[in-house]
């Protein structure tokens, strides 16, 4: 999903109104975004197709998931003053919502990571760190800005709209049943897409394994049971990924890291991301 000129239009007619006066000021000028604090890079790319949009040459600029230290310039551009001021604000604040969650993704990954490489240390039996991923709890209109920042932060974006996965949830359960649900969307949806589960009950998370599952969510399970759960399908012998979600936060991570679950699904990485702060500066 890349930014269109569409969305550009959108975002600076947002931001312009009908009278812009405030921008009108004569000459060339450049400006740099620079990060006021130290995060990592995300949505540059949208930062800088506002820019090009008003036709501001984009001169230089970082790639998405590169690391940013404190006053580090992100995005250089120069044109004409009206232009690169009017093109400022929406710019820094793209970048600062995706850079944040950026952020963020990458924090949690690192947790998962930390949290294996000490449970080696302890002479833990544990696998591989899960992977972590986003959720559709995104903001409509900015879920390709969202999607993109999740990956530039090391984590897994999940599925980008309904049409990419099957998601059979408590309420198909409860019109048609676990397996006939399962059945019923197997039935309709291509090979290529897989079918995801979710349960809320430990015994559930083998029968719909077993019933078919390519994923059984485990939903807002504590670690403890989430770690039952592993334990259980894993005597299924059935294959399917396992995957943990519900009020996960970069805190928790290492308490779910190390349950054997294969992903960690965390929808805070989009709606409670703090922005990474931006200031944008010319001359």
């Amino acid at each position: 999903m890349p930014v269109t000129d569409a969305d550009v239009e959108r975002w600076l007619r947002e931001d312009l109104g009908h009278h812009d006066v405030t921008n009108d000021v004569p000459g060339e000028t450049e400006g740099r975004l620079v990060a006021t604090e130290p995060g990592v890079a995300a949505g540059i790319d949208a930062a800088a197709a506002v820019f090009s949009y008003l036709d501001v040459e984009v001169v230089d600029r970082v790639a998405d998931g590169d690391d940013l230290t404190a006053d580090a310039t992100a995005l250089r551009v120069a044109g004409g003053a009206q232009d690169v001021l009017r093109a400022e604000r929406v710019a820094v604040n793209i970048a600062g919502h995706a850079s944040g969650i950026a952020t963020k993704t990458s924090e949690a990954v690192a947790a998962a990571e930390q949290s294996i490489v000490d449970a080696v240390a302890g002479e833990e039996s544990v696998g591989e760190p899960p992977a972590i991923a986003g959720t559709r709890k995104t903001t409509p209109g900015l879920r390709g800005v969202e999607k993109r920042a999740i990956a530039a932060g090391g984590g897994d974006t999940h599925r980008l709209d309904l049409s990419h996965m099957v998601m059979v949830k408590d309420n198909h359960v409860a019109e048609l049943g676990m397996g006939a649900a399962i059945e019923r969307f197997r039935e309709r949806a291509s090979f290529a897409t897989k079918i995801e589960v979710e349960v809320e009950e430990v015994e559930d998370a083998p029968r719909a394994a077993e019933a078919g599952a390519d994923i059984v969510l485990l939903d807002n399970m504590a670690p403890a049971t989430v770690e039952e759960a592993v334990d259980l399908v894993a005597e299924s012998e059935a294959d399917a990924l396992l995957e943990a979600s519900g009020g996960i936060t970069v805190e928790t991570v290492p308490e779910y890291a190390t349950t054997g679950v294969d992903v960690l699904s965390m929808g805070s990485l989009t709606h409670s991301a703090p922005s990474l702060d931006f200031s944008f500066r010319t001359g």
